[in-house]
């Protein structure tokens, strides 16, 4: 227990770190913590014997990375659609010319793309925002909305806890700690929205941080499900053991990269 808070609180420093220089520090930080998390759902997949097709979604995100970087946000979402459209093309393709196709593969190979790489370029697309102070809401939004919302789901759920959210998936999850959880992620919402104001930051409304607080805490739980989901298929605990006492970067990662992908999107809503 007293090594997964310290880690913990390593992991929190890091990211009050990122968040407070953000710009090339944390894209940088973000691509190495993304690149990890699609290693280790990959590695998965691969180890409960999927013939997975990696090299397109690799591929992807590397011309995808300089694109988020660089180009302005109305571009990023251009080649998101194309880069979307192209590797599902080549990962069919060449996946119906194996010796022996199948669907299965077919899936597994499509789903890191969607679950880790994209998502994960959607938060990098979210340091093109200006100016740099609504550029750090919204990416303290990515990140707090699901964690303080997963926090407070352990809590309410420990505590409170006794209707299965989904026995089959998640045994310890219950609707309790769900309903909880989002509670806590709206309160995240609120007081980053409080936050932004007393930094003088032109922010949007916020009924915009409410909502967000909601969908991105529900985005996050769904995150958080998947992860499970696979883990259950795939026979394992955590995906890797690089944090002591929170496995794997995607195990860190599932509900802020679903979470983040919301944000992002809602963010760049002509009306917001």
């Amino acid at each position: 227990m007293t090594l997964r808070i310290i880690t913990g609180a390593a992991l929190l420093a890091l990211l009050f770190f990122a968040l407070y220089f953000g710009g090339w520090v944390f894209s940088l930080l973000w691509i190495a913590c993304v690149c990890i998390a699609l290693h280790e759902l990959f590695n998965a997949l691969k180890n409960a014997g999927h013939h997975v097709l990696a090299w397109p979604t690799w591929f992807a995100l590397i011309i995808a990375i300089p694109g988020f970087l660089l180009l302005t946000e109305v571009e990023n979402l251009l080649l998101l659609v194309i880069l979307v459209a192209v590797i599902i093309f080549v990962i069919i393709t060449l996946i119906m010319f194996r010796d022996d196709p199948s669907l299965d593969d077919l899936m597994t190979s499509i789903i890191p793309l969607f679950a880790v790489a994209l998502p994960g370029m959607s938060l990098l697309g979210m340091t093109r925002i200006e100016p740099v102070g609504l550029q750090r809401v919204m990416l303290s939004l990515a990140f707090f909305i699901p964690v303080v919302g997963d926090s407070l789901a352990f809590f309410v759920g420990s505590k409170y806890g006794k209707t299965k959210l989904n026995k089959a998936i998640s045994p310890n999850k219950t609707i309790e700690g769900s309903l909880g959880g989002l509670v806590g992620s709206i309160l995240a919402a609120v007081v980053i929205y409080f936050i932004g104001l007393l930094a003088g930051t032109n922010v949007p409304t916020v009924i915009n941080f409410i909502v967000l607080g909601l969908l991105g805490g529900i985005a996050g739980q769904i995150g958080d499900l998947f992860a499970s989901f696979v883990k259950r298929h795939c026979g394992i605990k955590d995906y890797s053991h690089i944090f002591p006492g929170h496995g794997g970067m995607m195990d860190r990662l599932d509900s802020i990269l679903f979470a983040g992908t919301l944000v992002y999107f809602y963010q760049a809503l002509p009306w917001i």
